[in-house]
């Protein structure tokens, strides 16, 4: 890969990854090709953090019906869970607080 932005495409919002930002990781839609040192490499270098550990996995797409009879799938993509190390934090939503009611 190139670019750090070539790498890291979106943060992932979800019930889970925001449980998951309580335990100082953080997960990210990168690309296919992208190996755990790249991701760990464009982490730190957008981010300024420094992580200690990568997971990723590929997530396959799933069968959705298209107008009547049709069958299509989702696009298939790769998920990576980033680890930091203990006490720092990636602001990726700004100052916004993530309320329980």
């Amino acid at each position: 890969m190139n670019s750090a932005y070539n790498v890291i495409i979106r943060p992932i919002v979800s019930e889970r990854s925001y449980d998951l930002m309580e335990q100082g990781k953080y997960t990210f839609e990168v690309a296919k090709t992208a190996g755990k040192e790249e991701i760990a490499e464009a982490v730190e270098k957008l981010f300024g953090v420094h992580v200690v550990k990568v997971n990723t996995m590929q997530v396959k797409g799933k069968h959705k019906r298209v107008r009547y009879q049709t069958m299509g799938m989702t696009r298939s993509w790769k998920k990576a869970i980033v680890t930091l190390k203990a006490g720092e934090t990636i602001e990726i939503f700004g100052n916004q607080q993530v309320a329980a009611e």
